[in-house]
């Protein structure tokens, strides 16, 4: 029999921590449902176990990443009767090439490995794929921030232009996903049209017959504005913080709210990325076979 998949595949910074930790509260209910819940455990969620590495760009031979892939998926959903829904954004790629000028450009490679490593544990089809889609101008600036919390980063002026000269976009990932994953169903769903963490778990599972709780709290929010200046100042005299140190000066400044600039487009900027932003959906919708919440 065919193993049920179920993918969440992100976006980054469009509620996929928080999408984790409703899938952690309702682990025991999926379960026993016959559901085994699979996701990364980056932002402290206590669940969280998945250890997926794909290929970044460039890899000449990602089939030797195959059998790994397949053996981290196994540890997480090992019995081929049991559906899997595995939560990872990174599936797409990392938010660091944005800096680069390139939307997620091993996106290819890395789905054909996960394609490849699904089919060689008896899912050759997958049943569903979710993927959110946030506005460029907000993704950029929010990429920006995470990475600034543990590494020194540039001013955010000097990476503006890559942003403005991005090589490709939403409509090039939809169709990747499309084609490589060939999912039965592929949802994708403009970032306003989100809504709840348990909604989008329903939309992920249809027909999942339980009452879902919602995480309390928002996961992985940015840090302030003042928080994340005075860990860069930190990081360019060259020191190292390790997690709980840097979350630490995040608290620390927690109640320091008001912005400073430390990351921000101009209106001539945001509107430029706006229009391409709303181009761009316009040209998802026209993608057949999809569904498209907007």
């Amino acid at each position: 029999m065919a193993k049920p998949v179920f993918l969440h595949i992100g976006a980054h910074r469009t509620g996929t921590s928080s999408f984790q930790m409703c899938l952690d509260l309702n682990r025991g209910a999926l379960q026993a449902r016959g559901f085994d819940p699979a996701y990364p455990g980056r932002d402290g969620i206590p669940g969280g176990k998945l250890r997926l590495r794909l290929p970044g760009p460039g890899r000449r031979a990602p089939q030797d990443m195959i059998p790994r892939a397949a053996s981290a998926i196994a540890a997480q959903s090992a019995d081929p009767g049991r559906a899997l829904i595995l939560s990872e954004e990174n599936i797409p790629g990392r938010m660091f090439h944005f800096y680069q000028g390139r939307f997620y450009p091993a996106a290819e490679a890395r789905l054909g490995v996960l394609k490849a490593a699904l089919e060689s544990l008896g899912a050759p089809r997958i049943a569903r794929v979710l993927l959110v889609l946030r506005p460029y101008d907000g993704l950029f600036a929010s990429a920006y921030r995470k990475r600034a919390e543990d590494n020194a980063v540039p001013p955010f002026a000097t990476l503006v232009p890559k942003f403005l000269a991005m090589d490709r976009g939403w409509p090039a990932l939809v169709r990747a996903v499309k084609t490589i994953l060939a999912p039965e169903e592929l949802l994708v769903v403009d970032f306003a049209r989100r809504g709840e963490s348990r909604a989008l778990l329903h939309r992920l599972v249809p027909g999942l017959d339980m009452e879902l709780q919602e995480p309390a709290r928002v996961m992985n929010l940015s840090a302030s504005d003042a928080a994340l200046e005075a860990l860069q100042e930190r990081y360019r005299a060259g020191e190292t913080l390790e997690r709980d140190a840097w979350q630490a000066v995040i608290r620390a400044h927690s109640d320091q709210r008001a912005p400073t600039g430390f990351a921000g487009f101009t209106d001539q900027e945001s509107r430029v990325l706006s229009e391409r932003y709303a181009a761009n959906l316009d040209k998802i919708a026209r993608i057949r076979g999809i569904t498209f919440l907007r």
